[in-house]
Order: structure tokens, then sequence, then C-alpha cells
């Protein structure tokens, strides 16, 4: 059973910090222990699944639309040519590791802080936190543009052939306008999503795909634009998914409550944006780099072009796989933060075990697929017996992988929900990098036993990963993370100029001002509160570990 108990893992990415908590304000509300140690029943399992489906059963919608738009420009960069493929692949490669993994890392800090402010009611604290990380990212996108005009110089300095480092330099500039465009459509859809509206992204990235197809044609057979005009199409589809998401915003009204006219307030007060921004974007970045270190290594192998052709088909299948726990990491953060900021602990943590326990029969599910199919899947992809042979061996290992991802990847949405992507951070850059890596390069080339050991190097990441999220989950204090909520709220709107709230959130302030509350100073290490003096009272944290 989780039994919450306070956890402190050492801090690599972040500086202590100091707080103060009134504990008199959370001790009155504190709810009955039990509720925050035992099991949810039967019932309140099935309505959260219900409450987190209409959350992540459009989201993996979504997901699945996004894969086949990047299936679509992979299929038209092969019809042009083997060079343009190569080109396009290594280009998509360099702006995922350089530019596309920030952005998405980055928009990811506002999830708590909207999530939580939903929660709590504090609607106009949403649209700051919208205003706020939409100039973050464009501020982020320039640096990176500068980085991208330079790509095929830094091409060349690794050693890439100079042809395709033409071409994929090529695809980089014309993809310049797509980091702006994802600085305005991430955060929008991060905005939408914390108050549980995911359909009409659903709707609207459905309508973005079915043009994406036409546009290709357009631009690559009938203008013959060539690679440009695969990567204008890009661009060109997710500007129409921000104009049709950005019109059902302002059409269905869904911005009203939330809506804060611009002002010099979105430029102060981003301490507490950066602070969850930051972690959660090396988080990301750690996750997504891996893989293209997995791919630098195969061309360290025997046989570069198979193992490099085989790990290109796995990594499209693992993406394909992600989707699902993605968009289950995505709902129970949304549920968590939602939950946390309405003052109700227990709730939380049902959220969270429910959606560990998905995660894990996702995990199952996705091993079962690939040990069943792994003499079948790498025939939708190649006809070369060498790379089937080896996708048919590394094809079980990669579904023990996604046992030990889908729980992993579950967890970093429960972190973030609760505002500690500091915790994640550190354990993606323990496991994949401190473990995983040491394993891959130990089997792989001192073992001598090739692509398969590079795999098993993966495994060892992801299950040291899931072992360690899960050890955090299982010792959180949910009381504590209540009060770490009502912190985060109310610091991100002291910031600026006051904020209206709702008349609950008033009306509890007000009688709880009333009442003479005995302050105790606490230290914020790695994101958990840590008592620091004795109290008369019950420990907000338990000291004892069972």
């Amino acid at each position: 059973m989780c039994n919450p108990q306070s956890f402190s893992p050492p801090s690599l990415l972040s500086p202590m910090k100091t707080h103060t908590i009134n504990l008199k304000q959370s001790m009155d509300l504190q709810p009955d222990d039990q509720e925050l140690h035992r099991w949810p029943t039967l019932s309140e399992a099935l309505e959260e699944i219900k409450a987190i489906g209409k959350i992540s059963g459009p989201t993996t919608i979504t997901g699945l639309l996004l894969y086949s738009r990047a299936m679509i420009s992979m299929l038209f960069l092969g019809y042009l040519g083997e060079l343009e493929l190569a080109g396009g692949s290594l280009s998509i490669g360099f702006a995922n590791i350089t530019g596309y993994s920030v952005i998405s890392g980055l928009a990811m800090g506002m999830e708590p802080i909207c999530g939580q402010a939903y929660g709590a009611k504090q609607w106009k604290l949403l649209g700051l936190t919208l205003q706020r990380t939409v100039l973050l990212l464009l501020s982020t996108s320039i640096p990176i543009s500068f980085m991208w005009l330079n790509m095929k110089r830094i091409l060349l300095w690794c050693g890439q052939d100079q042809e395709i480092s033409s071409v994929a330099h090529t695809f980089i500039l014309f993809s310049i306008p797509d980091l702006f465009f994802l600085s305005l459509l991430h955060p929008l859809r991060i905005y939408l999503r914390t108050q549980n509206v995911t359909l009409p992204l659903t709707y609207c990235s459905a309508i973005s795909v079915l043009l994406h197809v036409p546009i290709n044609f357009l631009l690559v057979v009938h203008f013959k634009m060539g690679i440009a005009g695969v990567a204008i199409a890009m661009v060109w589809t997710n500007l129409n998914l921000f104009l049709l998401l950005s019109s059902f915003v302002y059409f269905s009204s869904v911005y009203k409550d939330s809506w804060v006219c611009p002002s010099m307030d979105c430029l102060r007060g981003w301490s507490s944006l950066l602070a969850l921004a930051i972690p959660t974007c090396i988080s990301v970045c750690l996750e997504w780099w891996w893989y293209e270190f997995m791919i630098m290594l195969c061309g360290l192998l025997a046989n570069p072009k198979a193992t490099i052709s085989s790990m290109g088909i796995l990594i499209q299948t693992t993406s394909l796989v992600y989707v699902f726990p993605s968009a289950l990491s995505l709902g129970v953060s949304t549920r968590v933060g939602n939950e946390l900021g309405a003052n109700r602990p227990a709730k939380a943590r049902i959220s969270m075990i429910v959606s560990l326990v998905c995660a894990v029969a996702l995990g199952l599910a996705a091993m079962l697929f690939t040990t069943l199919m792994r003499h079948q899947w790498g025939r939708f992809f190649t006809t070369d017996t060498e790379i089937l042979d080896l996708t048919a061996i590394a094809l079980p290992i990669t579904g023990l992988c996604e046992l030990g991802n889908c729980p992993q990847t579950t967890g970093c949405g429960v972190l973030r929900g609760s505002a500690r992507p500091t915790i994640g951070a550190n354990i993606n850059l323990g496991s994949f990098y401190l473990v995983g890596m040491p394993v891959a390069i130990f089997l792989g080339f001192v073992a001598k036993m090739g692509f398969a050991g590079l795999w098993l190097g993966l495994l060892a990441a992801q299950a040291s990963c899931a072992l360690l999220m899960l050890y955090v989950l299982c010792n959180t204090d949910w009381m504590v993370q209540v009060e770490r909520a009502r912190e985060l709220t109310r610091t991100c709107t002291m910031s600026s100029t006051p904020l209206p709230m709702s008349s609950t959130i008033s009306e509890s302030n007000t009688k709880n001002s009333n009442n003479k509350a005995k302050l105790e100073e606490v230290l914020c290490v790695s994101d958990e509160l840590v008592k620091s003096t004795s109290l008369e009272t019950d420990p907000l944290i338990s000291t004892t570990t069972t």
C-alpha cells in the first residue's frame, strides 16, 4: 500500500529555498489520517478512471493524430529520395535535441501552476501564467533559431557527410518558424487541458492532420519545392492547429473567466514559473537525448547501416507506444493538480494509485504486443533480412522497457501535478546516465552483446527509473503537497497585482487570518517540505518510515 511518508532525495538541480507555512490552518483542514492510508474502493477507482479517461482519452487520439502527421512527413521525404530522407531525418533529430525538447519541457513548467490554480478557483492566475509561459518560450526560441542557422557548420564539425549536412541545413532553415508557432501552441494546449478541456484539441488536430496531406502534395509534388516543401508543410500544419485552437478559445468564451489584460504583470513574478520550468525541461531533455545517444552508439557497432536502421524502426515503435502512457501522464497530472489546488489530498492520492495500476496494465499490454509481433512488425518497414533479425531480437527487450517506462512516465505526471519536477529530473539523470549508459556501453561493446546489449542498457535505465519513481510516490506526504499547492498559488498571485479569487477561497483566508496561527519555518529541499523545528502539535511530515 502507498503509505505517505516524507522523502527528501539530495537535490542535484535546485538550490535550498525557505518558505513559511501556517500550520494551524493546515491542521484544521487535515482529513482523517485513515483516508490517506487506505486503498480506494471499487466505486472510487471507477470514478477516478472515468475522470482520468475524460482527459487522457482525447489526448491519446490527439497523440496518435500527431504521430501520423510525422509519418506522413517521413513518407514524403522518402518519396523525394534517399538523400532527402537521410538529410530530413538528421535535421529532425537535431531539431529534437536542440529545440523541440527544450520548448516542450519549458512549457510543462506551467502545468502544476495552472492545474492547482484551476482547483483553487484562482482563474486569473491561469491567464497570467499562460502569458508568462508564452513570453518565456518566445524568448527561448530566439537563441535556438541562431543555432539552427549555423546547423551545417555544427554538423560538419561533428564529422557528418557534406551532402547530407547541406540537405539537413535546408530543412531546418525552413523549420525555424515552427519554434515560434510551438511557443504559442504548447502553452495553449496546457492551458486548456488543465481546465479539463481536451476534445476541441482532438478535433482541431484531426482537421490539421487531414490538411497535412494535401499541403504536402501541393508543395512537394505540384510546386516541386523538394525538402523545403516538407519542412514548410510541417510549419503550416502547426500554424493551422494553432489558428483553429485559438479560434475555439475565442468563440467558445472559455477564456473569459481567466482573461487578464496584457500588462507589466506578465513580466514580473517569473521565479515560481522558472523554478518549475527549468527542472521539467531538464527531465524531458535527458530522456529525449538518450535515444539520440543510442543511435550514435549504433554507428560504432560492426554493421552500422543495419543497426541504425533497426534502431530507427524500434524508436518509431516506442514513439507509437509512448502515446498511451504519455496521455495517461497528462491526465493524472491535471487530476492531481486540480485536487491539490482544491485541498483534497485523499483524492489526489487515489488518482495516483489508479493511474499507476492503469500504467502497469499498459506496460503489460505493450510487452505482450512486442513479444508476439517480434517477427512480423519489422516487415511493415523493410524486407532486409539482417535488419529484420536485429529487430526481432530487440523487440521483446523493448517490451520489457515499456513495462518500466509506462509507470515511470505516469509517475512523472504525478510529480508534475504536485509541482515536484526536480525530483523527476534527478531520477532521470541518475537512471539514464548513471545506470543505463554504463550498462549499455559495457554490454554492447565490452561484453560483445552488440545491438541487444544497448537495449539491455535502456532496460536497466527504465527499471531503476520506475523503482525510484514508485518509491518516491509511495512515500509522499499528501498533506504537505496540499500546503505546497496553497503556497505556490499564493506566491504566484502575490508576485503581481492582486488578482480576484473565488468567494470560497476569500472567505477561507479571512476566517483563518482571524485565528491566532502558529508559524513554523520550513525548508524546501528538492521540492519537498522538511520540518526544521519541533512542534507541540502533530508533525506536518512523518519522520518515521515503515
